[in-house]
């Protein structure tokens, strides 16, 4: 395996960013793993790696980074109302899909660049925070991302620009939406209008509950981490990819 840590130039700045990929082999098929509220760490990592053996070129952008730099917290930050809790918070709560969907075009043109990276359709995948913004990138640059997946994104059905429940039916790549059947960043209430939006879009994907499961349960570090869900995440993930890059 291959892995660095990039600056990739955007019109915003410079985002630090992941890339792991297959020594051998190449090019191979590129995929963005969009992260969760927390923000970049190691269990990251470790998830973009376990992608990375299975033949994709991963990039892993730290989307805080308009921030700055020093936006990785440390492990208090998944405990509520802790210092790193309100300082992650105090970044989370400006973050809007428009500049995310900036930051994807400016990853798409980092990849013509790189050798490594096969040229032709792109996956994109988001947990928590952005899942949002893979449903999204699918539909801004359809004719680029082939498949998007939201692992229980947060509030998918909102007033906010470019809403994902607003475009699903702008997309031409396949969609995985997977939900935990408790979450109160996606109340069933909201599930059943998504569910009913996305039959009406004729995407050919699937949303999909995930019984029993908190928020989070695809993360070996949660506290609500359930290794069969989380398995069961990577396949479908896995399969997706295969399906539609390959």
């Amino acid at each position: 395996m291959i892995e660095e840590i990039r600056d990739i130039a955007t019109r915003a700045g410079t985002m630090e960013t992941f890339i792991v990929h297959p020594e051998r082999h190449g090019p191979h098929p590129a995929v963005f793993l969009l992260m969760d509220a927390p923000g970049i760490r190691e269990e990251l990592y470790d998830m973009a790696r376990r992608l990375g053996t299975v033949g994709y070129y991963v990039v892993l952008p730290n989307l805080y980074y308009r921030a700055g730099r020093d936006t990785k917290f440390g492990p208090d930050v998944l405990t509520r109302d802790s210092a790193e809790w309100a300082r992650m918070r105090a970044v989370r709560t400006k973050m809007t899909i428009p500049p995310v969907m900036e930051d994807i075009a400016d990853m798409l043109s980092f990849l013509q660049t790189e050798p490594a990276a096969k040229p032709g359709p792109v996956g994109a995948h988001g947990y928590c925070m952005s899942g949002p913004y893979a449903l999204a990138a699918a539909a801004r640059y359809p004719d680029r991302v082939a498949a998007a997946a939201s692992f229980y994104g947060t509030w998918l059905v909102s007033d906010a620009e470019e809403s994902p429940h607003l475009t699903l039916g702008k997309a031409k790549g396949e969609l995985y939406i997977a939900c935990a059947e408790h979450d109160e960043l996606a109340p069933l209430q909201m599930v059943a209008e998504l569910r009913s939006l996305f039959d009406e879009s004729g995407n050919g994907g699937e949303l999909e509950m995930y019984p029993g499961v908190h928020h989070g349960f695809a993360f070996p570090q949660r506290w609500c981490y359930d290794k069969p869900a989380a398995e069961r995440h990577w396949e479908r993930l896995i399969a997706l990819y295969r399906r539609r890059l390959g």
